[in-house]
């Protein structure tokens, strides 16, 4: 009875009164992930790059040179061009500036206009208008007919009119915000690496535009290096400073990507071509064997591929299996070629300029018109075959390398067959030295991937045995950077981790990207703990580079983890404080002393078989205590330049990044 009471007072309450119709800008800030990917600092940075792009539309209509992007002091950011600035005149239809329209209307802007932007990544015209509902301050200033425009706006509102604050001889728009904190709980702080990222890729894909980024926070101290060697302070306190610039475009984007790798032909062989569909490739061949292919439609790179991509695979192939066919270079190979042979060690850069580009989703990460793959595919082979046909050494070096490829292939097929065999979905057992955990819900398990025996000893004896499982690893596992598929493949390491985890070998789709069937993985979390010293640094990253290389789609559904233990143990009698860091053992030392180390010990951490089951628990392994770091890729084209930079056989650009990047080091003895 009771419950039908609530049932006739719930439809009661369900009028036509319950209908709620959001004005303005008020669908953005309450469902703001939408519109932007997520409220977390993905999410942050999208704001700074939705600007960017308004300003690159600007160039790409030939109105912009020059974009400066600062981070100011209070983590506002300040984005400037000069193009032809925001029309600050009255809106017919609107009866309001346009500039306020543009800014408070969603699916606003001249990117709609053909006569005004003829191509434009910001196709759905939301992008100013979502980085204006999702500040508490944003400051539109436009330069435009002789004078200096202005209006302040406060969570997608206008706070003031259109005002003229001056006079200027130049043009353009800027734009200042500041995030807001009701919305952006996580963080509102800009990574000033993960920004460059973004502009460093956007100077590559156009060329001849100046993007200038600065950092207006903290200050950096400067070292420099003294005649004894040793880095000194200077004293000297510097902002932070980039300028991106590039002249030659994809070629050059090519040299960045390919830095730690050996080249097998001696420069980049580049596909540009001005017809319907604007189309530049930038291609190169090394002597690894990984395939890198990144593809961008109007600047914004889809990383499901699409049909861009897919044309560029079917002409690269066609026009090197006829050349090497048309000049008898498979004679003595009695294999078959796969598509794939025709793409190791290759990396290459698709950049295609689409008019009106069919896309799946807001996100856009995949191109769909069917009308691209016949243009990409006819200009990759026209600009390949003009290539081979000029350059008979390096087609013939080319070639042998895709016979090796395949020979290659076969023996990783095999390699892979047993890797199958021996999976659990192939009727074998798990590895003996997993000891897996007995609740079977793969959201709620987790799998400890351990440096040795003696760590994955400590670690079974203080686990919660009902949802964490524990997989100690025998010394480092095979870097595969190096390495073969078929060798990686063979690794018994790398065998027991897919037995593990119960997944099987990514495999090609339809499109030609190879994905991994994750409907039968085991657990949804993967962590990585290893010892808090330079070997275990090494072992997490030789695992890390497996899992980019072979499982990234674990990476990509945010099921890797880094655990974090404790580097020291600081006691004073009964009293004792797990620090992670050297400022807080500095702070735990002055606390426990009461501002003396007298009496206090410091434990420095060297490995996890130090720590009894108990600790290791506490300070690892608690799900209500430990601090674990998700593997995250914001940035596909920079991670693989790091991976074969730091994994790769090419020695000099990794020297250079240590010396640039380590001011000091703790060597442990």
């Amino acid at each position: 009875m009771i419950e039908n009471e609530e049932m006739k007072m719930a439809e009661e309450q369900y009028s036509a009164n319950s209908i709620q119709v959001l004005e303005g800008l008020e669908a953005v800030r309450k469902r703001p992930s939408m519109y932007i990917g997520d409220i977390g600092e993905r999410g942050l940075h999208h704001l700074v790059y939705e600007v960017v792009d308004n300003c690159i539309d600007e160039a790409m209509a030939g109105y912009c040179t020059d974009i400066d992007v600062k981070i100011l002091e209070d983590n506002s950011v300040r984005v400037q061009d000069n193009g032809r600035g925001i029309p600050t005149g009255m809106h017919e239809k609107e009866h309001r500036s346009a500039l306020e329209v543009v800014l408070t209307v969603l699916h606003a802007g001249g990117k709609f206009d053909k006569n005004s932007y003829k191509v434009s990544g910001g196709l759905h015209g939301v992008g100013v208008s979502c980085v204006n509902a999702l500040s508490d301050l944003l400051v539109a200033e436009i330069h435009r007919e002789g004078k200096v425009f202005q209006q302040k706006y406060s969570k997608g509102k206008p706070i003031s009119r259109v005002e003229v604050i001056g006079e200027s001889n130049d043009s353009g728009t800027i734009i200042t915000f500041h995030p807001d904190p009701t919305i952006f709980q996580l963080t509102t702080v800009y990574k000033y690496d993960t920004l460059a990222n973004r502009l460093r890729e956007l100077s590559y894909l156009n060329k001849g535009i100046r993007i200038t980024l600065t950092d207006l926070r903290e200050k950096v101290e400067e070292f420099e290096t003294a005649e004894d060697g040793e880095r000194h302070a200077t004293g000297r306190q510097v902002h932070r400073q980039d300028v991106f610039y590039s002249e030659k475009g994809l070629r050059e984007f090519i040299d960045y990507l390919d830095a730690g790798e050996a080249k097998l032909i001696p420069d980049a062989v580049c596909v540009n071509t001005d017809k319907i569909i604007p189309i530049d490739i930038a291609l190169q061949y090394n002597t690894g064997f990984r395939e890198r292919i990144y593809s961008y439609v109007n600047n914004i790179n889809t990383i499901e591929g699409g049909t861009h991509l897919q044309g560029f695979k079917m002409g690269l192939s066609r026009s090197l299996k006829n050349y090497a066919e048309k000049n008898n270079l498979l004679a003595k190979f009695k294999g078959d070629l796969s598509p794939e042979d025709f793409r190791e060690g290759l990396t290459a850069v698709i950049s295609v300029k689409v008019a009106e580009p069919q896309f799946e989703g807001q996100t856009k990460t995949k191109l769909g018109n069917s009308e691209v793959t016949s243009a990409v595919s006819q200009a990759t082979a026209a600009a390949m075959d003009q290539y081979l046909e000029e350059h008979p050494k390096e087609a013939k070096t080319i070639v042998e390398k895709i016979v090796l490829a395949a020979t290659a292939r076969a023996a990783a097929r095999k390699a892979r067959e047993m890797v199958q065999r021996k999976s659990p979905m192939g009727g074998a057992g798990m590895p003996g030295k997993l000891a897996d955990c007995s609740d079977h819900d793969p959201e709620k398990c987790e799998l400890f991937l351990v440096e040795g025996d003696s760590a994955g000893g400590t670690a079974k004896q203080g686990r919660d045995r009902r949802i964490q499982a524990i997989l100690p690893l025998r010394g480092k596992i095979l870097n595969v950077e190096k390495a073969a598929q078929d060798r990686a493949f063979e690794s018994q390491e790398v065998r027991n981790i897919y037995t593990a985890l119960g997944v099987t070998v990514a495999q090609e789709d339809e499109s030609g990207e190879k994905h991994m069937d994750l409907s039968r993985l085991r657990y949804h979390k993967v962590i990585i703990m290893t010892d808090a010293d330079v070997d275990g640094s090494h072992i997490a990253c030789l695992i890390l580079t497996f899992f980019f290389r072979y499982m990234f789609d674990l990476i990509k559904n945010g099921y890797v983890y880094l655990a974090t233990p404790p580097l020291y143990l600081v006691k004073k009698g009964k009293e004792e404080r797990y620090c992670w860091t050297d400022a807080q053992r500095d702070a735990a030392t002055e606390e426990l002393g009461h501002g003396s180390d007298k009496g206090v010990t410091v434990q420095r951490y060297k490995g996890l078989g130090e720590m009894s089951d108990e600790q290791l628990w506490e300070t690892t392994m608690d799900p209500a205590r430990r601090v674990l770091r998700q593997i995250t890729i914001e940035n596909a084209a920079d991670a693989e330049r790091t991976f074969s930079m730091l994994m790769g056989d090419d020695v000099p650009p990794r020297r250079a990044f240590i010396e640039e990047n380590a001011h000091y080091a703790n060597i442990d003895a």
